[in-house]
């Protein structure tokens, strides 16, 4: 199979969006996946780094799948953002255009009302309770919800505390981001969020940020520290302030129209090998991620603690909306059990 391009992939998107939903993208799942050995070549989308940790997860995957299958599959991965937006690759896998990707959750919140629950302000208190929750029945349901828009959950990746960084200065209270201009996810929840903290909301894609930040369009942002430094922010935002309002999750999805394709057991052996490559992507997430704090603290970065308390107390109106959604408000009261 010849190398893929983004415009390439842009445009078969196009043409599956025109057709029947009866299609249900069969169409981009066939013939074009085959390499000349006559191996299945999957194909796999991630805005982040070759060496960020869910980058690393799903190559593990695909060489994982060729060594179980003695190459009859295969995984070809394009990183970086190779392919487009996470908007795109959404699209992208639902219509079979390609087969998998991995996109944080809060681009998912509106098409998947489910996942709006795990981008809820300070509904997780940690890391370790956001883990105990997505390895559970919380996670299990959440997965299977994709199911409704032709794509089928393979396995949700934590990707650490978010926080806001800022060119400015040091944030420590909300009145602290009053009237600044903060990039957020194309997420209603976090753009609500930032609005209720007193600040400007930019929706942009993570591509764009830096430049933004740069031309003094957006005075800052919110993501984890891995993101922070992989995305090299640090270098137009000095300020980083700890204000932990989010522990939202990535997902790895999958084209339905594409796994379906597969035979019972490669899909088994694919779920599994998913199912697997939670715990790799989580410790190589949790030595990198250190391992970006302090290089960050080395460039200068300014860190600081905030009043968690005030955060929390801006944030209620937007928590108050939710609980007023009977299946947001069930799904959060089961997440908090498991503080």
């Amino acid at each position: 199979m010849s190398g893929l391009t983004r415009r390439r992939l842009l445009l078969g998107g196009a043409s599956a969006c025109a057709l029947p939903l009866a299609m249900s993208g069969r169409a981009f799942a066939g013939s074009d996946k085959i390499d000349d050995a006559g191996h299945r070549v999957l194909t796999a989308s991630d805005v982040h780094v070759t060496d960020y940790p869910t980058v690393e997860a799903v190559r593990w995957i695909g060489q994982t799948l060729e060594r179980e299958t003695g190459g009859r599959l295969k995984l070809r991965l394009y990183h970086s953002g190779q392919l487009g937006r996470e908007s795109e690759a959404i699209d992208m896998a639902r219509y079979g255009v390609i087969d998998i990707t991995r996109v944080f959750s809060g681009a998912l919140n509106n098409a998947f009302p489910l996942t709006q629950a795990l981008c809820l302000p300070y509904v997780f208190d940690s890391v370790e309770h956001l883990r105990r929750v997505i390895d559970g029945d919380v996670g299990d349901e959440v997965l299977r919800s994709f199911e409704t828009r032709e794509l089928v959950g393979l396995a949700i990746y934590d990707s650490g505390a978010r926080c806001f960084y800022n060119t400015k200065h040091p944030i420590v209270e909300p009145k602290d981001l009053h009237g600044m201009k903060m990039r957020v996810a194309a997420s209603d929840i976090f753009i609500e969020l930032v609005r209720l903290l007193g600040a400007n909301p930019t929706p942009m894609s993570l591509g764009e940020t830096f430049s933004a930040m740069e031309t003094h369009m957006i005075d800052g942002a919110e993501n984890n520290m891995r993101s922070f430094h992989s995305s090299r922010h640090f270098e137009a935002a000095k300020y980083w302030s700890e204000t932990r309002h989010s522990y939202a999750p990535d997902v790895l999805l999958m084209s339905r129209a594409s796994f379906m394709s597969l035979s019972p057991a490669d899909r088994e052996l694919l779920l599994r090998v998913a199912r697997e490559s939670v715990p790799l992507m989580r410790a190589k997430w949790d030595e990198s991620d250190g391992v970006a704090r302090k290089a960050v603290i080395e460039h200068g970065i300014k860190i600081n603690d905030v009043d968690l308390a005030a955060f929390r107390k801006a944030a209620q109106p937007l928590l108050d909306e939710y609980h007023r959604v009977p299946e947001i408000e069930a799904l959060y009261r089961r997440i908090r059990d498991l503080a």
